[in-house]
């Protein structure tokens, strides 16, 4: 069983959703959070046509901030419903306060649909945070990677080239410490030519770190009750700073 300590945030639950007291934010859109998962980075990444037109043996998405799995079950879904049969999608994904069993498990009964999923993953998981570098999920089609520790220190040790980047962590005014200009740099090591990525935020900050890292940025309408969020893709090292 996961052990709290002093590295461990306090979760709270209102009205029945995770809340992270240590950041001070929600782990999912108190809207709905699977179509929040679906419209920044699914669409924004454009992950529907991707995988259905994907001739490669994999496809590799990296995510910053694994939280309670929703982006990680939303993207296995869609790839387990529209991808070739063959391929299979690498899903990396970083997280410094790995949720417990309890924690996660409670977090993801928010969503029935999505149990046939959810259940191998938790039946999985204690072992995949603690002992194991990767599992292979749904007859060996996904397999996942769960780096514990700092983002970009994690990814920094990564040789992985990456299809397409999930942004996600909390705010960058409440984690400041991962949205750092080291790990847009990582991003741009591990890019593969035009790598796309999504987020949820549109901080200047975050902004001028992906353009400096040689990544076209767009402004798009953000979801829900958020004004904007940044989509893009990676122009290639010539561009980068």
């Amino acid at each position: 069983m996961h052990n709290k300590d002093d590295t461990t945030p306090r979760i709270e639950w209102r009205n029945g959703q995770p809340f992270s007291t240590t950041f001070q934010d929600v782990y999912f859109s108190t809207d709905n959070g699977i179509d929040e998962t679906d419209y920044v980075f699914l669409q924004g990444n454009h992950l529907a046509t991707r995988f259905i037109e994907n001739h490669h043996p994999g496809f590799h998405i990296a995510e910053t901030g694994f939280g309670t799995g929703l982006n990680f079950l939303c993207a296995a879904k869609l790839w387990l419903e529209t991808a070739p049969q063959e391929a299979t999608l690498h899903f990396t994904s970083t997280e410094k306060y790995p949720l417990s069993l309890q924690e996660i498990t409670a977090a993801l009964d928010f969503w029935p649909s999505l149990q046939p999923l959810a259940a191998p993953l938790i039946a999985e998981y204690e072992h995949l945070t603690q002992y194991a570098k990767s599992i292979f999920l749904y007859d060996h089609r996904v397999q996942l990677s769960i780096l514990t520790g700092d983002a970009t220190a994690r990814l920094s040790q990564s040789q992985h080239l990456i299809d397409a980047w999930f942004l996600d962590g909390f705010a960058p005014a409440k984690n400041p410490d991962m949205w750092q200009e080291k790990l847009f740099q990582e991003m741009k090591r591990l890019s593969k030519a035009n790598s796309t990525f999504a987020t949820f935020t549109s901080a200047g900050n975050v902004r001028r770190g992906l353009l400096n890292a040689g990544f076209k940025v767009n402004k798009c309408a953000g979801y829900g009750k958020k004004r904007e969020m940044l989509t893009g893709y990676f122009l290639g090292h010539q561009y980068a700073g």
